[in-house]
């Protein structure tokens, strides 16, 4: 049996790295064209652009291990919020069609969840 136990905190960094990536690429995005994001989401121009900050900034704090635990709770609730949209507003199924449906937050706010869950692991900078 192979003893992977003492991997964990560099699978916790790795799982850090690459969410924290999705979210600054995907806020970076919406602070590049915040006229098209707010448009694709239905909200105003403003609140389009604060997503894509706190999308930043959570990001960076996740890969980073600033406040981890802050930023994913954060991350969260933009996830939920997007899944709110999707279901009650949009109404597509967990899959959808193409990119539409709920599954692509949902597996985010459970990686989430274990980032928060584990304080991001031994390879932080601030807890």
């Amino acid at each position: 049996m192979f003893h992977l136990a003492g991997l964990t905190d560099y699978a916790l960094f790795l799982l850090r790295v690459m969410v924290g990536l999705i979210f600054v690429d995907s806020g970076y995005e919406d602070l590049r064209n915040p006229t098209a994001r707010s448009k694709s989401i239905g909200t105003s121009k403003a609140f389009a652009m604060f997503l894509g900050v706190a999308e930043v900034a959570g990001g960076a704090g996740v890969i980073l291990g600033v406040l981890q635990q802050l930023a994913g709770i954060g991350l969260i609730l933009i996830m939920l919020g997007a899944i709110q949209k999707k279901i009650f507003v949009w109404k597509t199924g967990f899959w959808g069609k193409g990119a539409l449906g709920w599954s692509y937050e949902s597996t985010l706010v459970s990686m989430l969840l274990v980032i928060i869950s584990t304080d991001g692991g031994r390879f932080v900078l601030v807890s």
